[in-house]
């Protein structure tokens, strides 16, 4: 129970089969240099590179291969950042762990996930189109533009297009038209659900809100 102050103290002895072990500056510096990015620095590189948050940084570069792919797919979208980020959190990861299986072995390749979202910034398919589009291309492993053709999903952002469909909308509902005339403005989302509707969920949502807030008045 006596206490202990040198190496001696603890009967220590040096093992005579094993030489020093001589660590140089340079060999240290050598094993920094052949590291990979770690989590840390990439998780703040992607926060100040991509404007991302802290917590959504520190999620996607957590795993390597996960880091990697996001990186891909920022690329292959053309550049936006977060549009990727939210779409490989809230969508793909869901996929990813039902299937047990890591980004690096996705179904979806990365180009495919920046060319989905691609697709939705250009106005061809909505977000809620994209979602859909994009457990489909989990499931089969078939391209985002290979889905919307076979399902005909392009969405209409012609204008002209739209507005005679609101025309129509408008023609047969002239009753909540007269209503919404005299201050029931609660009936837009009314007039949004037909023209969505007659459309076949086709229309671009944006262009439709649009052109009603025109057409109503």
């Amino acid at each position: 129970m006596r206490s202990k102050e040198e190496a001696h103290d603890y009967r220590y002895f040096p093992e005579p089969d094993l030489p020093p072990l001589v660590v140089t500056s340079k060999f240290v510096e050598d094993v920094r240099a052949s590291l990979p990015e770690l989590p840390g620095p990439r998780a703040k590189r992607f926060a100040e590179q991509y404007g991302l948050s802290y917590a959504d940084a520190s999620q996607l570069s957590a795993d390597r291969s996960l880091a990697n792919y996001y990186e891909a797919a920022v690329e292959a979208s053309g550049g936006n950042a977060r549009a990727t980020a939210n779409w490989i959190r809230s969508e793909l990861l869901r996929e990813l762990e039902h299937a047990a299986v890591t980004a690096d072995k996705s179904p979806i390749p990365a180009v495919e996930l920046g060319a989905l979202v691609r697709m939705i910034d250009a106005g061809k398919i909505s977000g809620k189109q994209g979602k859909n589009v994009l457990v489909e291309m989990f499931t089969s492993g078939k391209s985002a533009a290979a889905i919307v053709e076979e399902r005909g999903l392009v969405q209409v952002s012609d204008t002209d297009q739209i507005d005679g469909v609101i025309d129509e909308v408008i023609a047969a509902n002239l009753n909540q038209l007269e209503q919404y005339r005299s201050g029931k403005e609660a009936l837009f989302g009314f007039f949004v659900g037909q023209v969505m509707k007659a459309s076949k969920g086709k229309a671009n949502p944006k262009i439709v809100n649009e052109r009603l807030k025109d057409k109503l008045k």
